[in-house]
């Protein structure tokens, strides 16, 4: 599925969304959910009902990969 499906079909009150391990605790956080095919989701934590981005699995190990090799996992 490409982002523009996910983006016309998806419903964001039917997933579990987890908040960023990171957190500095002054409300600047996101959110991720995994997507069905692997990738992911992400929102701000402030405003729920704002914009989504989606992630496909590729871009999700890129993600992965970069922050391995920047060491911050």
């Amino acid at each position: 599925m490409n982002k523009k499906t996910y983006a016309e079909t998806f419903d964001r009150t039917a997933v579990v969304w987890r908040t960023g391990t990171r957190t500095n605790g002054g409300g600047n956080c996101v959110e991720v959910t995994d997507l069905p095919d692997g990738g992911f989701a992400v929102r701000d934590s402030k405003d729920p009902d704002g914009p989504i981005l989606f992630f496909t699995p590729g871009e999700r190990a890129a993600f992965v990969a970069g922050v391995r090799e920047e060491n911050l996992l």
